[in-house]
């Protein structure tokens, strides 16, 4: 299985971004690979706050953090590009992870 770190947005929209998460993760395992979606994760009640900006930078740097064992970076792009998800595609791209773009909507 291939590892893979799954962007999607988070903020904004919070409960319909998450949902879309939800799918995006079904999506990669459906395709045999080993997906880590941390802003479902870190995002949990009691973990980390998403609101406090700290925490927030903290969660994002801890799920980029397994890019140093993942086989690529899958940026879903069907609810657009969050400012947070720009930041995951450079931290890959600056360490020669590979950026794939997915659609839940391909071929509709």
């Amino acid at each position: 299985m291939r590892l893979v770190i799954i962007e999607s947005p988070f903020a904004g929209d919070v409960a319909a971004n998450i949902e879309y998460a939800r799918l995006c993760v079904r999506d990669s395992l459906s395709r045999g690979e080993a997906p880590i979606a941390s802003h479902l994760l870190y995002t949990q009640e009691g973990i980390l706050n998403d609101d406090l900006p700290e925490e927030r930078q903290q969660g994002i740097d801890a799920g980029l953090a397994w890019r140093q064992v993942a086989d690529m970076s899958v940026v879903y792009t069907d609810r657009g590009i969050s400012e947070g998800m720009a930041y995951g595609i450079r931290t890959a791209e600056e360490a020669g992870l590979p950026v794939v773009y997915r659609s839940l909507h391909e071929g509709e």
